[in-house]
């Protein structure tokens, strides 16, 4: 397994909601990747401060989401758009089904997950095309144990594509810290291709770029 990192950039245009949100729990956006017949499949982790919570990933109205691939996505046929259809008991029988890309909060598979999601229209995504939404998400809640960060990190999804294509992401992210408070990050980007140029950033009004190593 390959582990690799990459940048956060927070949009300088976008403030703390209240005084009651922070931004500061979401540290980067790390992925790793593993190579198979299929391509190479990605996970995708927000990182956020210890005895944090990430409890939804979403797109709005004034902030919509979008991850995208110049390639396509890898779909099992029997997978699903979210890790509901990631049944380990289907992985011997279908091995092909571990490289399915989707979705997920925290975990990897669909045992004990509580992960739900509205307002999506997966259909694109099913296809292998992008997910986009502008009133959807996909979340669960503070009691479900699988929002907690595991060594500073959240799975939020598993992305395969063909080697060498690029994808790109732009969510928004609710979750909780240790202390109980509310935090909200908004149009955090990230790819698994080239970091931007510093000019690249100044262009963008980025006011924050960080990335942290997963840990093995």
């Amino acid at each position: 397994m390959e582990v690799r990192r990459t940048p956060l950039i927070v949009s300088g245009l976008i403030v703390a909601a209240s005084a009651s949100t922070a931004m500061a729990d979401l540290n980067g956006i790390s992925w790793t990747v593993t190579s198979s017949e299929y391509g190479e499949t990605y996970q995708f982790f927000a990182d956020v401060d210890a005895g944090d919570q990430l409890n939804a990933v979403y797109g709005d109205a004034d902030n919509a989401l979008s991850i995208s691939s110049d390639g396509a996505f890898y779909q099992n046929a029997f997978g699903q758009a979210t890790v509901a259809g990631m049944n380990p008991a289907f992985f011997p029988i279908f091995p092909s089904l571990v490289y399915d890309s989707f979705v997920t909060i925290g975990l990897e598979t669909n045992v004990g997950n509580a992960m739900l999601d509205i307002g999506i229209d997966w259909t694109g995504f099913e296809a292998g095309g992008a997910i986009d939404t502008n009133n959807g998400s996909w979340f669960a809640t503070p009691d479900d144990a699988q929002v907690y960060e595991v060594g500073g990190q959240v799975l939020f999804a598993q992305l395969t594509v063909a080697a060498g294509d690029t994808i790109n992401g732009l969510v928004n992210m609710q979750g909780k810290s240790a202390d109980g408070s509310n935090w909200t990050a908004i149009a955090a980007e990230f790819t698994n291709g080239a970091i931007p140029a510093p000019g690249a950033f100044a262009l963008l009004g980025v006011a924050a770029v960080v990335a942290r190593r997963r840990r093995m």
